[in-house]
């Protein structure tokens, strides 16, 4: 009987490694599958991303297929043709499921509608033109009154000491969710909550959750859930609001009232999660290079609102932000140091990949496709000469050109 047993699991065994065993064919990226079946390099690619794909680089160029957790993924990290993924028009590459799946892990959201197009549209409407104006134009006004006024709790004769990420994460959220959601009653608790959600939900998203985490996550997002829905209000939304906006269209959708409210929180997190942070690095890089603050203040000077000595504020003038190449130089290069962004798609069929360089790879129907802007152009030495020093030459340059 025994024996029988163990000949029965061996023969699994045999049949999984072959279902899971996978050979380079022709024309094929380089493969790479580690030495842990089905595992791959899971856990050196969840550990440091950008670490382990600089390594496979070094060791098989800018296209390799690595095995993660009994998925395939092919990674392209050569800039010049990323936009045969991007701009496919053959439609071999879709991140519809893909996005689908990471909603419902993270948000424990399903919306009925697969094609993104209506969305984007309607997003066109509110972050372009005139709409975009009378937002940025809230965004000011929001952001100067979240800045001069001091919470109730602090005394205004008194300092208060506090962490740069706080302050910026603080203050950009604050302003970013009264000018989306027009409630000033529950801002603060709406901000503590998030930060909360937000600090688990890349372990949310990995699945890495231990189970008091879970605990947090889940009781975060009912929290976050009551406060962001319309019967919160002690009044109705203003009729041509952002967020009265957004709910018509979901009803239009046939989003049901339940996912209604989850549908807010992902737009409040896609809308929120980055301003802060980004604000932070920014400000740090500043206070540590003296030479780049004194660029960006006196470029900030020059501008005409700012030639008034009076109180009164001004109104946003979209003219004012094209004119500031020195702090559109900072932010660039902030971002370029800071920002890990990872690009999924998923092969939908059989496509051949030509490269900028003329070399073509066949991609197979199933696997991933992973684009990492962070290793190149963003930190490619060949492109910038010391990749992790921001480089202050350039600001130096405009600034000189501007006087």
């Amino acid at each position: 009987m025994l024996g029988t047993a163990f000949l029965l699991l061996n023969g699994l065994l045999i049949l999984l490694l072959l279902w899971t065993t996978r050979t380079r064919k022709k024309n094929e990226p380089p493969l790479d599958k580690g030495f842990i079946p089905w595992l791959g390099h899971a856990l050196e690619f969840g550990k440091d991303a950008a670490k382990f794909l600089a390594r496979m680089k070094d060791k098989h160029g800018d296209i390799f297929t690595v095995r993660v957790a009994g998925l395939y993924v092919t990674v392209l990290l050569d800039p010049n043709s990323f936009h045969n993924v991007l701009n496919d028009e053959t439609n071999c590459f879709d991140f519809t499921r893909i996005r689908g799946q990471v909603i419902k892990r993270t948000f424990n959201l399903q919306l009925p509608f697969d094609n993104p197009t209506s969305e984007r549209k309607w997003m066109e409407e509110h972050f372009q033109g005139l709409s975009l104006e009378r937002l940025n134009s809230s965004m000011s006004a929001h952001l100067t009154s979240v800045m001069l006024n001091s919470p109730e709790r602090f005394n205004s004769s008194e300092w208060k000491e506090d962490g740069l990420f706080e302050l910026c994460y603080s203050l950009l959220f604050r302003a970013g969710y009264l000018t989306l959601f027009e409630r000033k009653d529950n801002v603060a608790a709406v901000y503590e909550e998030f930060r909360r959600f937000d600090d688990l939900l890349t372990k949310l998203a990995r699945r890495s959750l231990k189970r008091e985490e879970k605990n947090v996550v889940t009781t975060s997002q009912e929290r976050l859930w009551n406060l962001l829905s319309l019967r919160c209000l002690n009044k109705e939304p203003e009729p041509n609001s952002w967020q009265q906006s957004y709910t018509e269209f979901l009803q239009n959708q046939g989003v049901e009232a339940d996912m209604q409210k989850k549908a807010q929180l992902l737009q409040l997190w896609t809308t929120q999660c980055n301003a802060g942070p980004a604000a932070f690095w920014v400000l740090g890089f500043l206070l540590t290079h003296p030479e780049a603050m004194e660029a960006v203040k006196s470029e900030i000077r020059r501008l005409p609102s700012l030639q008034d000595t009076s109180l009164q504020r001004h109104p946003w003038n979209p003219l004012e932000a094209m004119s500031t190449p020195v702090f559109d130089s900072v932010l660039s290069e902030t971002l370029r140091l800071t920002a890990a962004v990872m690009i999924n798609r998923e092969v939908v069929q059989d496509k051949i990949l030509r490269m900028a360089n003329g070399k073509e790879y066949h991609l197979r129907r199933g696997d991933r496709m992973c684009l990492f802007p962070f290793l190149s152009p963003q930190m490619d030495p060949q492109i910038h000469k010391e990749p992790e020093v921001l480089n202050t030459q350039t600001l130096q340059l405009k600034s000189f050109i501007l006087v």
